[in-house]
């Protein structure tokens, strides 16, 4: 009877770390509530510096922006435990900078949570 006790109070405890593993590993594939126009793709960069890449397809800056900052935001908040995020500006049009490689805008930024 005491071996059977054991025996199931082992089995619940292993089979209890799989629920509490499975909700840290749902955070880091965070999505976002609503569909995102565009896919963007970001790429950690040295310290707390960022890029995001996304195909613009003939579209404006502006309709990519909500892809862009998405990935950026949840980069910065799971890595460095805030959303805040700086972005490399363009001094001529005060609006965020970006390089173009074929079909992909980059834009640069930082995170700045503290």
């Amino acid at each position: 009877m005491a071996r059977a006790l054991i025996m199931m109070a082992v089995m619940l405890s292993v089979a209890s770390c799989g629920l509490f593993g499975g909700q840290r590993n749902a955070a880091n594939r965070a999505e976002s509530e609503n569909e995102l126009p565009f896919k963007a793709k970001l790429s950690k960069g040295e310290g707390r510096a960022y890029s995001v890449a996304v195909v613009h397809k003939g579209s404006s800056v502006a309709d990519l922006r909500e892809s862009v900052r998405f990935e950026a935001t949840k980069y910065c908040l799971l890595t460095f435990g805030g959303s805040d995020a700086e972005w490399q500006m363009d001094p001529a049009s005060q609006d965020w900078a970006f390089t173009q490689d074929g079909d992909r805008l980059i834009f640069r930024g930082e995170c700045t949570a503290v």
